[in-house]
């Protein structure tokens, strides 16, 4: 039997990023299955006023984060053993054609557990790319530091393989059901309220032996909330990072432990 595919959105005041993903979905050459919107506290939820009407499963709860809104639309699904689930931002925009190369990138490779592809920077007020990478799969430093790869740098043909990567951006993950069915309905750690959390579920995928493959094939438009600057970055954001590295390296012990406690340090104290 084909593989369904079911895609997961977390919103949280996301009225103006939701309508040109949904538009994007409705217009995949092959066609997603379901789509389920989890509204995670918005102040205004008007903008999901009719999409109820339009085929889409729309849950609202308070504000539970990234990771506990997944969780919340993933238990509401009835997936099959081969059924693909594709948790999305809603400031990411699909090529026509993603859904179709992430299948093809399925069949062909059986052991890969998630799936992703190369995200561009796209600019939300002039409505078109910026020119720039967004990522092309999540890179950890020699010291520890986990960074997008690209991200930031002219679109000039960088990164056009096909090749397993060690994490991926959770703004465009398509992960497999065999890959996910160990963890029951929570598949993302909801201890992450938010950031991280798409590294942490890199992490355990690959250690129960499946790869993560990035396709450039694959292409998704994506306005990243966070500014390259770090000083424009709100302090508590900053903090929930920083303490969230040291989580991860509590569930994944490594000596990159060093560099997590430093940075937390840097952070709570000198406001980095």
């Amino acid at each position: 039997m084909p593989s369904l595919v079911h895609v997961i959105i977390v919103t949280h005041n996301s009225g103006k990023e939701l309508p040109l993903c949904l538009r994007a979905l409705a217009g995949q050459s092959h066609p997603v299955d379901t789509i389920t919107v989890v509204d995670s506290g918005s102040g205004n939820t008007d903008y999901l006023d009719g999409l109820s009407q339009k085929g889409v499963t729309v849950i609202c709860t308070e504000n539970i984060g990234f990771s506990g809104a997944n969780n919340a639309g993933f238990q509401t699904l009835r997936p099959g053993a081969e059924d693909i689930i594709v948790f999305l931002n809603p400031d990411a925009f699909l090529h026509e054609a993603a859904v179709f190369e992430m299948l093809e990138i399925y069949k062909k490779h059986t052991n890969s557990g998630c799936v992703t592809g190369k995200l561009l920077g796209y600019d939300l007020i002039g409505k078109k790319r910026n020119g720039l990478l967004d990522s092309t799969g999540v890179f950890r430093k020699w010291y520890g530091r986990w960074y997008d790869r690209g991200h930031g740098i002219v679109d000039v043909g960088l990164y056009d393989q096909l090749e397993e990567v060690p994490a991926i951006c959770g703004a465009f993950m398509c992960c497999h059901m065999r890959a996910l069915k160990p963890f029951g309905g929570d598949v993302f750690d909801s201890s992450f309220f938010l950031y991280k959390e798409d590294i942490e579920l890199s992490l355990r995928i690959r250690r129960n032996g499946w790869k993560l493959l990035y396709s450039p094939q694959i292409i998704v438009e994506h306005c990243r909330g966070w500014s390259q600057e770090r000083s424009s970055v709100a302090y508590q954001k900053r903090l929930c990072s920083a303490e969230n590295e040291v989580k991860l390296y509590l569930k994944h012990p490594s000596f990159y432990m060093v560099w997590a406690i430093a940075k937390y340090v840097a952070v709570r104290l000198f406001h980095c």
